[in-house]
């Protein structure tokens, strides 16, 4: 009953719906030309163009905003929040809206596929939203050649002839803000060139600024939902993604980081024929990193992959402190190697974040404070971060075990814990959520950002959770060993300090060790058994008597 009032709404609304998308293309207008106040004259063709799909996809947006919010308003009205039927109504409100936001993001594609899959990977909204927004994280249509053409005489000079043998005129890849065509040098050297989309620039501007009116506009009707932080997020992102020099600059600094690493590999920038809109790489060889089926078909074991990946992404963010912030399945590729089997290709450098070195070194105590469950030490981490108050959620965000867990490392949760820990969250609201999200550092949500993806497809692998937490916490103790902790400086607190910290260390790797082998002797036991069932049943089928019809 509740679910039909929107859409009764909004067909009465119709002429409502009319004042949308003129006072859209007013304010859309309006923008373009604040923002290009010297343009020439003899584009009024393009601004004419610009500002009509500033109208369309703006007025889609707003359409989509006004009935989410009606539906929420209405759906909800005269529920009480603690009761399992406004859990229930509200988790198919959310399902409604996620699919009417996706739907928008497949209608408008551009930055809103990149808002759409920056949405999904985010693990603290609602799961309805990340499990139906992730279908658009392969999305993304193709411009024509002749258009991507233009981008690359524009970049690279009038004569393409002059520097490439050939170019493919089909893309082999779409993504949200570029396409990538094969292309042949003069020298037979294999490339990539990443082109950007034209006319990106002008559009990001307008598509922000629509998400930072809506942002604004559900924060109106439901202040406990802020989203403001997340669009505010989401342009710093993009922004840095359209400049391709910026990605080339992260690319070289990240293959100088993995150099001595023999299972990654970064490819190769051609720095002379690379521009802010144009990227050109050389060619790498692989296929997706979640592609099981041609893993298993190469003979690779699919976890042994999932390790390689944690352990380059752990060392990213505990040792490097410098991050990649979209590590989804089309930017890693499984490559054949003669002598390690395989090696990982890190593609799409557009996305980092360079961590201050005072948030490495407490990220890395964190973990090490998780690891012996020392709710003293995340207390005091998280005062540092400013989340002050979520302290004691932060195992549960991390290592999927609350503070007071009675379970192993990387063990999960008992039946008991689940319980009363589902208790303990009815009394959050998403206001609570909103507080929390708008107090982490921006360095913390990039973290966050790239372990739900890390996690995702680790769990794709058929990786367990223990797996990537050991490989974590061996990262982070590696971590703190290259810079001493502020707490245990010689000068200010002496040898006894510095010695309580390395026994420290020694006691967190000892209950890793320890951990290790308690599940290797489990899982060892475990196969024995199952083993040891087998053959019984082989050998009680061999000696069955068999019955003789006469």
């Amino acid at each position: 009953m509740r679910s039909t009032v929107v859409s009764k709404f909004l067909k009465k609304k119709t002429s409502f719906y009319l004042f949308i998308i003129s006072g859209t293309g007013a304010s859309a207008l309006t923008y373009y030309n604040t923002l290009n106040p010297n343009r020439n004259r003899h584009s009024l063709l393009d601004v004419i163009t610009t500002s009509f799909n500033g109208v369309l996809r703006s007025s889609r947006s707003l359409y989509t905003i006004t009935a989410n919010v009606v539906d929420y308003k209405y759906s909800l009205q005269g529920l009480l929040k603690d009761t399992d039927e406004y859990a229930q109504v509200l988790s198919e409100v959310h399902l409604r809206s996620a699919k009417r936001i996706l739907k928008l993001c497949e209608v408008n594609q551009g930055f809103y596929i990149k808002a759409g899959q920056f949405v999904a990977s985010v693990r603290q909204v609602p799961k309805e939203y990340s499990s139906t927004l992730a279908s658009l994280q392969d999305q993304a249509v193709p411009c024509s050649f002749e258009a991507v053409k233009e981008v690359l005489i524009s970049n690279l000079g009038s004569d393409l002839n002059e520097i490439f043998i050939s170019i493919d005129e089909q893309p082999i890849a779409a993504a949200s803000i570029a396409q990538v065509h094969r292309a042949l040098l003069k020298d037979h050297q294999e490339v990539v060139l990443k082109i950007q989309y034209p006319g990106l620039k002008n559009r990001m501007k307008m598509d922000i600024a629509t998400m930072s009116l809506l942002a604004k506009c559900v924060t109106w009707f439901f202040p406990e939902y802020r989203f403001q932080w997340m669009v505010s997020e989401f342009s710093k992102v993009i922004a840095l993604e359209l400049d391709f020099l910026q990605e080339a600059r992260n690319s070289v600094t990240t293959a100088v980081n993995f150099k001595h690493n023999n299972r990654i590999r970064v490819p190769k920038v051609f720095q002379e024929l690379t521009t802010s809109q144009v990227l050109t790489m050389e060619y790498c060889t692989g296929r997706r990193v979640d592609d099981l089926d041609y893993i298993r078909e190469m003979g690779i074991d699919p976890r042994k992959v999932a390790k390689v990946l944690v352990e380059a992404f752990a060392e990213m963010i505990f040792v490097h402190g410098f991050v990649h912030g979209d590590p989804h399945p089309g930017n890693i590729l499984v490559s054949l190697d003669e002598k390690q089997g395989f090696r990982l290709v890190l593609l799409d450098h557009g996305i980092y974040k360079t961590l201050d070195e005072e948030f490495r070194v407490n990220y890395c105590q964190l973990w090490k404070a998780l690891v012996l469950l020392d709710s003293h030490k995340i207390q005091q981490v998280a005062q540092h971060f400013g989340i002050g108050k979520y302290a004691k959620y932060l195992s549960l965000i991390f290592t999927g075990r609350t503070i007071n867990s009675r379970s192993a490392f990387g063990e999960g949760m008992s039946v008991e814990e689940k319980t009363n820990l589902k208790q303990e969250v009815k009394s959050l609201s998403m206001g609570d959520v909103s507080e929390f999200m708008e107090s982490l550092p921006s360095e913390f949500l990039t973290v966050l950002r790239t372990d739900a993806l890390v996690r995702s497809l680790t769990s794709k692998l058929g990786s367990s959770q223990r797996e990537r937490l050991v490989v974590y916490a061996n990262y982070a103790l590696h971590g703190l060993s290259l810079k001493p902790d502020s707490d245990s400086d010689f000068v200010s607190n002496g040898v006894r300090t510095r010695i309580m910290s390395r026994i420290g260390h020694l006691q967190v790797r000892l209950v890793l060790e320890l951990l290790q082998l308690l599940w290797w002797v489990r899982d060892t036991r475990q196969a024995l058994i199952t083993w040891s069932k087998q053959i019984t049943r082989l050998v009680n089928h061999h000696h069955t008597p068999i019955s003789v019809i006469s």
